[in-house]
Order: C-alpha cells, then structure tokens, then sequence
C-alpha cells in the first residue's frame, strides 16, 4: 500500500526533513492552490511539517476507496497548515485518518428531558474524536482544497477540533499558554458567538458559515476555515476574531491573498 512505501522511503532517508520529491511538489502546486500563495520560507517549513505528519499518523482508506498520493498529500498539506509554526509532532495526539470516498454514516445518541436515549444516522463529511481519529470524506477534501475562495474546508474544520481536543475540553478554546490568554480569548470569541448569533436570528447574512451557530466549538472550527480562506473579509469585518486567530495559528493569510 501507499501509505506503507511512504513510510519506508522516509524511513531509508538520512536526512528526511530535507527530502521532498519533485512529484509531491507537482502534485501540492496542482492540488492545493493555496500552497503557491505561500511565501517560500512557509512553503519549505510547510513540506518539513507534512514529512512529520506522515511519518506519525496511520492514513487509511475506507469505503472500497484506494489510497492514492494525492490524498496524502493534499490531506497532510492542509492539516499541516494549521500547525506550520509549532514545534514537535504537528498532532501529538492523532493517531489516524481515515479518508472515505464520499458522504459517510454515524450514529449520533441524544438523551431527551425524560432520560431516554435515541440514536439517529447521521450523514457527515467529517468527524474530529478526542482519542485521536479524524474521518474525512475524500470529495469534499479535494472540493475543499481546490477551492480556497469559498470559505469552506472540511479538513480545516476538523483538525481545528483536533486542536480543541488537546487541552481536554472541546468548547471552542485550544490549548492556549495561560490563563490571561484564555482570558481574552474567551472574551473576544464570546462576544463574536453572541453577535453572529444575533446576526443570524435577524436573518442577516453572514460572512461565517451558519454552521457555526451550533456550539462555540463548531463556531472555532468554522471560523478557521474563515481565516484561511476569507481573511481579508474576516480582518474587515471582525479585527479582533482575525486577531486572536492570527495569534493562535502564528500567521497572517490576509497578506497572502494581497499577492
């Protein structure tokens, strides 16, 4: 399988931070547009993330769908975007992703007034789990991927759950350095939730995704799809959500989409 002749090249590699192909090359600049808007420096510390990624996360195909290097790469390339400034394993909790074809079923439990408990079949794109999981549908990756105008990114959205996860609590606060950063974090996220939610219940449309009115966690994941795909409206329209994800993620896409 792919995965596992990725594995061994790295693994034969005396240098394999500096190793890259020309082809994965090829296919990032064919793939992944967002990649090219890039400076150079963040695209070669870019690569160096994605060889961490791969060499530390299972990537599995599921649904009679064949792994290919595209999806590694274009998978491996965004979630490494979101990490492209921190030290160490990109993910240190992740253990595997697993890519379906298309639209794939979960069962959701929901516990009523009365303590009853359902399931339902829940058709998603993505699913983020706290024991290191991350499930993707492959044509909304790819769809995501190719179009980095639209706001919209389901591989963005689930690993900013990823990010979520690792301080314990999935509530729409990642680890954060302390507590005055959590702080104003909670401050400026609050009062953007309760405005975007205010906005909607008036029937305003809005530059984030209406998803985002589903919880604070939801609305974390969906505004960092925001930020890396709509930044100069998201800066625009609220400097200081832009801010406290530009602080977060230790990058600034605005100035990317100004070239």
């Amino acid at each position: 399988m792919i995965w596992q002749k990725l594995k061994s090249f790295f693994a034969s590699q005396p240098t394999p931070h500096l190793v890259f192909e020309d082809e994965w090359l090829a296919v990032l600049e064919a793939k992944l547009p967002l990649y090219s808007k890039l400076p150079e420096a963040l695209q070669s510390r870019l690569r160096e993330r994605m060889v961490d990624f791969i060499d530390s996360t299972r990537i599995e195909a599921c649904g009679n769908l064949e792994l290919t290097l595209e999806m590694i790469l274009v998978v491996a390339a965004q979630a490494c975007l979101l990490v492209l400034n921190r030290e160490g394993n990109p993910y240190p909790e992740l253990r595997t992703v697993l890519i379906y074809p298309s639209t794939f079923s979960s069962i959701q439990k929901s516990r009523d007034e009365s303590g009853i408990i359902t399931e339902d079949e829940i058709h998603r794109l993505g699913e983020s789990w706290e024991d290191g999981t991350v499930i993707l549908a492959w044509d909304s990756v790819r769809q995501g991927a190719l179009n980095i105008f639209d706001g919209h990114n389901v591989t963005f959205h689930e690993f900013a759950h990823q990010l979520d996860h690792e301080d314990g609590a999935t509530d729409g606060a990642p680890g954060l350095p302390n507590t005055a950063a959590y702080r104003s974090w909670a401050r400026v996220f609050s009062k953007n939730y309760t405005d975007f939610l205010d906005q909607l219940e008036r029937g305003k449309r809005t530059l984030i995704d209406e998803y985002g009115a589903t919880n604070p966690a939801e609305f974390f994941a969906v505004v960092t799809e925001t930020f890396f795909e709509k930044p100069r409206q998201l800066q625009k329209k609220r400097p200081e959500l832009y801010e406290k994800l530009r602080e977060f993620y230790g990058l600034d896409p605005a100035i990317w989409f100004n070239q």
